[in-house]
């Protein structure tokens, strides 16, 4: 035989109150460990262009990248780009093409997709990388420019690093 308490709502309302101070454990914080799935050579072509990007894999606090684009023999933006831990959060760190370098905080990070942001930076505000399969990756910057929204994707597939 099953005991009910005589008055459901107040059980009810008991339940929901001890429920309210059980806390979910926190999740420990992201770390540069969890991006191994971003290390390789990446390669991506439009037309005349050829975009490679190698990011090293995850070590000493940091994952390392560059990036190069090449048309017609010559090389035309590169950039030299940073992940790491600083101040309790992942920080990506970018400098293109020689200009001062900017970096972006960490926004959201789920299995093999990160996002970071940094509202007060020109174009873009948000830098973003997301892994739908092994040899997969697109990367892509985004936010306002001007008075409009604006984002670039750059859909990458695995190659050979040499």
């Amino acid at each position: 035989m099953i005991h009910r308490p005589r008055n459901g709502i107040a059980w009810l309302v008991g339940l929901a109150l001890f429920g309210a101070t059980i806390a979910e454990p926190e999740s420990p914080p992201p770390t540069i460990a969890d991006l191994g799935w971003l290390a390789g050579c990446w390669s991506l072509s439009a037309g005349e262009r050829t975009v490679r990007e190698q990011w090293m894999p995850p070590a000493g606090d940091a994952l390392l990248g560059m990036s190069r684009t090449v048309a017609q023999g010559r090389t035309l933006e590169y950039e030299f780009v940073r992940i790491v831990a600083q101040e309790g959060t992942l920080v990506f760190v970018a400098q293109p093409s020689g200009q001062p370098e900017a970096s972006f905080r960490l926004k959201s990070i789920g299995p093999k997709e990160i996002v970071f942001e940094n509202p007060s930076h020109d174009f873009p505000q948000r830098v973003g990388y997301q892994s739908a399969s092994a040899d997969t990756l697109t990367a892509w910057i985004e936010g306002r420019r001007g008075d409009r929204e604006r984002r670039v994707d750059f859909p990458y597939h695995r190659v050979a690093c040499h």
